[in-house]
């Protein structure tokens, strides 16, 4: 089977996770926690995810020409994917989440954008002739002008939440949303013209199409350690799965399978499974 291509617009963070007894209430300071830095941002997670699933990876991204790009890219680059238009900006820090787990894997995140946000619509490629996969941790008018010059497969992962043009969400062939983003969107997920994926967290997952369910699928049971970057994950591994041409109820039992194995692992970018681990956890041969 060829390996599908695959152009990711979005944004390039450094994870400083802190694993606390529990999270705290607004005005609450906690102790005890432990500290462990990870490559991340939404863009960064998504295209890492792709490449360990088997497609070919193109990332547009915006970092600091700073330490925190170096440590934020480290593992895209051993995993081969294609970090030529990735540009260091002098003038600007790397992005950079600041994340809280507790011990059931729930997670806080307050992240400073940083070059993320310095990116420009008019530096974006004239076409976008591979599958194109944004989210929006990124300006949305550059989300929205990729979206214009995509000519091939498009898939729009709408968070953090916010509202992109209605001929934005026309045009995605996949959109991928959760329970809460999905009720801001209202009305607006029936029209939408393509496949719909809203995940249900620790429920699962549902496709729908023209306002209509189609799959619904529950997930494996695993021992959760950390949620974080699971839906960056579960976002990948639904794209190659439609790109690969499986059903919905066959692409969400694997995008589900993938999400769930990447939350049996601490960080976002570390916990990404291959697809053979993927595969083996589908068959019951995981270990």
């Amino acid at each position: 089977m060829t390996r599908p291509v695959v152009r990711v617009v979005g944004s390039v963070n450094l994870d400083i996770v802190a694993r606390a007894p529990a999270l705290p209430r607004p005005g609450e300071t906690v102790i005890g926690a432990s500290l462990e830095r990870h490559p991340g941002g939404k863009g960064a997670n998504q295209a890492l995810a792709l490449a360990r699933l088997g497609a070919e990876v193109r990332l547009w991204a915006r970092t600091g020409d700073d330490a925190f790009a170096d440590e934020a890219l480290a593992l895209l680059k051993a995993e081969g994917v294609d970090l030529s238009e990735v540009v260091r900006l002098a003038d600007a820090h790397t992005g950079v989440a600041l994340i809280g787990v507790d011990p059931a894997g729930e997670n806080q995140i307050l992240v400073a954008s940083g070059a993320n946000a310095r990116m420009r619509p008019e530096d974006l490629p004239t076409e976008i002739p591979e599958a194109l996969l944004c989210q929006l941790e990124c300006p949305l008018e550059v989300v929205a002008e990729a979206v214009r010059r995509a000519r091939g497969f498009v898939a729009l992962n709408l968070a953090p939440f916010a509202l992109l043009p209605s001929e934005c969400l026309q045009r995605a062939d996949l959109l991928v949303l959760n329970e809460i983003e999905a009720e801001a969107l209202g009305d607006q997920v029936a029209q939408a013209g393509g496949a719909v994926a809203i995940t249900l967290g620790a429920e699962g997952a549902c496709m729908l199409r023209g306002g209509r369910q189609t799959a619904r699928v529950r997930p494996p049971a695993v021992r959760v350690v950390d949620t974080t970057g699971a839906g960056d994950v579960f976002t990948a591994a639904r794209m190659m799965s439609l790109l690969e041409g499986l059903d919905d109820p066959g692409a969400l039992r694997f995008a589900c399978a993938a999400a769930a194995l990447s939350a049996t692992r601490p960080g976002a970018q570390p916990a990404c499974p291959t697809r053979r681990e993927v595969e083996a956890l589908l068959s019951g041969d995981a270990t």
